[in-house]
């Protein structure tokens, strides 16, 4: 071989290794720097929904860290599931981005047939950021004011409705049915604004919704407040009892959200978020917000919110079971 030959072969190695050196330079640069433009939060309910309100306020603190946009896209529709659609098979670039709730990523599995990802496979956790109260609500008008009330209300009626809009509001709507013995037919809605209109004139009899919204309609008059689900009572709806104090032992749904980011996602991209998801959770103002829309702070990291989601993945698959509901 002659010398002439070595040295192009020698030339050549050389300018693939600095191409690759170049690449992965280029790469970590990204991610190092990242976000350099906008990101985009997709959000699987309507402008105005509890779900948007908490949004909103995250994506706010995220752009107070990042000195980038972080955009809140609302894709109502499918009880939250359109917004995981989109996420899914998008860029794992650290630009498209879901907040999401348990209610989806553990319920929808069972809830659903032929879903068009996998909640463990396709997402990677950010963070787990805020865990929600859920609350029982009715007509203002409505002479009701306990839960054994409304019980005995809902058998004496006999052919009732109830309105909900995700899956944490009709699983615990149907664990409600069986711990109780009442009968009545699911009222599905798009939004919590759109199910107003039937709730506050008794169309619907009732109904459970997230806390996030319900909050500022119960403290103005506009819903009234029976219970809440979670264990313990809640500083955001103070005087209003729980499930387990109205007489449903063992009554517990506290729904909790999280920021996912496509599967694949650089690590380093995934650790700058989760950072800024600490420091948000940190802040006094963060805890205040969430008590004025019916919710405390939670500050897991990407593992925990894992092992969270996997630990309530049975508890769902029995819950859906139990209720009788077919996949859709």
């Amino acid at each position: 071989m002659s010398s002439n030959d070595l040295n192009r072969r020698q030339f050549a190695f050389n300018a693939m290794g600095l191409g690759l050196a170049c690449g992965l330079s280029s790469q970590a640069s990204a991610q190092t720097t990242w976000p350099n433009r906008p990101v985009q939060i997709s959000l699987g309910f309507a402008p105005g929904s509890g779900a948007d309100i908490l949004a909103r306020y995250f994506a706010r603190k995220l752009e107070e860290k990042a000195g980038q946009g972080f955009v809140v896209v609302n894709r109502a529709g499918a009880t939250g599931n359109l917004a995981l659609r989109a996420v899914a098979p998008a860029a794992p670039d650290g630009y498209n981005l879901l907040f999401t709730a348990n209610s989806n990523m553990a319920g929808s599995r069972y809830l659903f047939k032929d879903l068009p990802f996998d909640t463990l496979k396709d997402f990677a956790p950010i963070a787990s950021f805020a865990q929600i109260t859920f609350v029982l609500v009715v007509s203002p008008k409505s002479p009701l004011n306990t839960i054994p009330e409304l019980v005995a209300h809902l058998k004496k009626k006999g052919d009732t409705l109830y309105g909900y809009t995700n899956q944490t509001a009709q699983l615990s709507t149907e664990l409600f049915k069986q711990m109780t013995g009442v009968t009545s037919k699911p009222l599905p809605y798009r939004s919590t604004t759109d199910a107003m209109k039937e709730i506050t004139d008794g169309s619907v009899d009732f109904c459970i919704m997230d806390g996030t919204f319900a909050a500022g309609q119960v403290s103005q008059g506009a819903l009234k407040a029976l219970a809440v689900t979670t264990a313990q009572p809640s500083p955001s709806f103070p005087g209003v009892p729980t499930m387990q104090e109205s007489g449903l032992a063992g009554f517990d749904f506290a729904p909790w959200w999280a920021a996912y980011a496509p599967a694949g996602t650089p690590k380093e991209i995934i650790e700058k978020a989760e950072g800024w998801f600490h420091e948000i959770a940190k802040m006094p103002e963060t805890a205040a917000f969430l008590k004025s829309v019916g919710a405390i702070v939670n500050d897991d990291t990407p593992a925990q919110a894992d092992a969270r989601l996997r630990a309530e993945m049975p508890k769902w698959e029995a819950l859906v079971k139990a209720a009788g509901i077919e996949p859709q």
